[in-house]
């Protein structure tokens, strides 16, 4: 192709990408975010969940007071279920004062250019966006609207869209060898940078060079950051040599069955690269993190006339994506180059990063299947196996599970990873409480009829699970594993109900639920028990108010941490909500509420307990006239994503 045709395409391109920015200018950037979301790519008509909860409550009167759900739901709560009256008397009192704070009351949060947090705590501001990866490894971006990051100076800065995220204490591995307590003061912090939208980024609706591009691009992805509380400064970024930014543009490796199949490999022969929507996060019991990546579609469009597959449209791709841009200007993010026909295939995996050893290149475990990955929480069995629990973040898709074939420790020390040889499997719900496991393999001659190899099936693992007939769900977000092993996973929202029964008293559910399930096997069998542990609308019209539930996160008491992502009532922004999930009745308690248009997500602690990390993602859509945090308020400075230290003034348990 000539010059002037390409020159002439480009110009065609950019037309296309700025008619879709300007739409999407119209809308509120996160809502933009949540409606791409919340456009279903499941059409296999698999059987519905509201009819298996309606065929559920039908056989089992359920009673619907307020927040008395959990006491008179469908099994008895884990924490107390088969204990004897003593014992269930011990551990009310034992527990009385495990979420004791005084919560933020609706009528204390006057307004959300700030945020609010309960009077038992305080805050401080850490990484936001532009802030050095190392001290003085470039110039800060300190959100002045009349400049934006350099490509160069966003690839040595904190990224935007802080999700996921963990703290690695810095002698996590010798501390543990010697049986000493790690470090609550100093480690690195991985944290997942989702997304970006262009006006917020670039100060413009869309791209208009590779240099833009490029901007966007480091300023997605993952950091990892060593962080030190001082004495006298609070928590701060400190010099590492592992401290680094991953990018859509960092070599990556490939492991597990899929590694080297043909379908990750291009025409052009370029070299794997990059990671981009990190959305939630976890880690492994050997001390990695792991980093899910979510709408990976939305990065990538079509200079030509293009007419999705029935893999690409089962996974969202489109001809405009989500108004990024990208394949205006870099070729792999165009689904109509014969060159890179399948780059498409190397995103929507989970990442392994070891934060100790910046020379590893960041791993995609392929064994744990491609979609839309939210986030993941790993359980370990009695006999060392591990099972990763991951919900796929989109309106009736799926929740998964991966068992480990070797116990985790047999495997690290014969320099095999556990996340490449095992089995994975997606749930099917049934009427009574009870649920499957069903095996995503090619042995099964339903899936062996439509794949060639078990790396293809993975590859498109959203449609194997089609075809065994999961359960479609309420987009299925944070995973996280309880006190006693259960497992909890949240439902978001699913604005496309439209039959209201018992367990669903509102619909279209604006306003998400949770679900418990408990494993047979230790965790590693292939059947597990389910209850529905709360729905957000029985909150509705007490002090205790929430809606979409997003981020989980247990801690080993029995507290459960709900972040929320979506319009809150009562005049409240995305709040962090505490549950004492040992008691019978549900009662959230209000620990913060954040900023105009903000997210709250991403949770970590230190070891010792005493000290947390939350993100507020995207402050005010980009908008400076909603809030200018973390600056103070005045109107005109870039609002910016940060992480939010917290810490109760006693110096007492996160929580309680």
């Amino acid at each position: 192709m000539s010059i002037s045709e390409l020159a002439e395409k480009a110009k065609i391109a950019r037309t296309k990408i700025q008619k879709d920015a300007s739409t999407a200018s119209q809308v509120d950037n996160a809502q933009l975010h949540d409606d791409l979301e919340d456009i279903p790519s499941n059409h296999s008509g698999n059987r519905p969940f509201e009819s298996v909860l309606n065929t559920m409550i039908s056989r089992r009167k359920v009673t619907m007071g307020g927040l008395a759900l959990a006491a008179s739901g469908f099994f008895a709560p884990a924490a107390t279920a088969g204990s004897s009256l003593r014992d269930r008397a011990s551990i009310r009192i034992s527990e009385r004062f495990l979420v004791n704070f005084e919560p933020v009351k609706i009528a204390d949060v006057i307004n959300t250019t700030m945020p609010t947090i309960s009077s038992d705590y305080e805050y401080e501001v850490l990484i936001p966006w532009g802030t050095p990866i190392e001290p003085g490894a470039t110039q800060a971006y300190n959100g002045d609207p009349n400049t934006r990051p350099t490509a160069e100076q966003a690839s040595k800065q904190i990224g935007i869209g802080h999700d996921g995220m963990w703290f690695f204490p810095i002698d996590l591995n010798s501390d543990r060898r010697y049986g000493r307590t790690p470090s609550s003061t100093e480690g690195m912090l991985c944290i997942n940078h989702e997304f970006g939208r262009n006006t917020h980024v670039l100060g413009k609706s869309a791209p208009e060079s590779l240099e833009d591009v490029r901007v966007s691009q480091n300023a997605h992805g993952v950091s990892v950051v060593k962080i030190k509380k001082t004495a006298f400064s609070g928590w701060q970024v400190d010099a590492s040599p592992n401290s680094r930014r991953i990018t859509v543009n960092t070599p990556v490796a490939y492991s597990g069955p899929a590694a080297n199949s043909p379908l990750l490999q291009n025409p052009n022969g370029n070299i794997a690269l990059g990671t981009v929507n990190n959305c939630g996060s976890g880690k492994t019991p050997w001390g990695t993190y792991l980093t899910c990546e979510e709408n990976f579609n939305l990065y990538f469009g079509a200079n030509d006339t293009f007419t999705p597959t029935e893999e690409q449209a089962r996974y969202g791709f489109s001809e405009f994506g989500a108004g990024y841009g990208w394949y205006a200007f870099d070729k792999r993010f165009d689904l109509t180059d014969p060159d890179y026909v399948n780059e498409q295939n190397r995103f929507g995996w989970i990442v392994e990063i070891d934060p100790f050893d910046a020379t590893q290149k960041p791993t995609k475990r392929t064994a744990l299947g491609r979609f839309k990955h939210e986030a993941i929480a790993i359980a370990e069995s009695g006999n060392g196996r591990i099972a990763a629990y991951m919900g796929d973040d989109q309106r009736f898709d799926y929740c998964y599970k991966y068992v480990s074939t070797n116990a985790w420790q047999d495997d690290i020390d014969n320099g095999e990873s556990p996340l490449d040889d095992g089995k994975l499997y997606v749930a099917r719900f049934n009427d009574n409480g009870t649920g499957e496991w069903l095996e995503l393999t090619i042995d099964n001659p339903l899936l062996a009829d439509r794949f060639d190899t078990q790396a293809e099936l993975l590859i498109y693992a959203r449609v194997a699970a089609d075809i065994l007939g999961a359960t479609p769900m309420d987009r299925p977000e944070w995973t996280t594993i309880g006190k006693n092993g259960e497992v909890f996973w949240t439902l978001t929202n699913n604005s496309q109900r439209t039959v209201p029964n018992a367990a669903n008293p509102v619909a279209p559910n604006s306003d998400g639920h949770i679900i418990r399930t408990t494993d047979s096997g230790d965790h590693l069998g292939t059947s597990f028990t389910w209850d529905i542990y709360m729905f957000a609308s029985d909150t509705r019209g007490t002090e205790g108010v929430f809606t979409d539930p997003d981020l989980a996160y247990a801690d080993e008491q029995g507290r459960l941490f709900i972040g929320t992502d979506g319009g809150q009532p009562d005049g409240l922004q995305d709040q962090l909500i505490v549950i004492d999930t040992n008691k019978d009745v549900v009662e959230p308690k209000r620990l913060l509420v954040g900023v105009n248009s903000d997210e709250i997500t991403g949770f970590t602690m230190t070891p010792d307990r005493r000290t947390a990390f939350v993100n507020m993602q995207h402050p005010g859509n980009g908008d400076p006239t909603r809030t200018n945090f973390p600056a103070t308020p005045d109107g005109r400075t870039i609002p910016r994503d940060c992480t939010l230290v917290i810490r109760r003034k006693n110096g007492g348990i996160i929580g309680s």
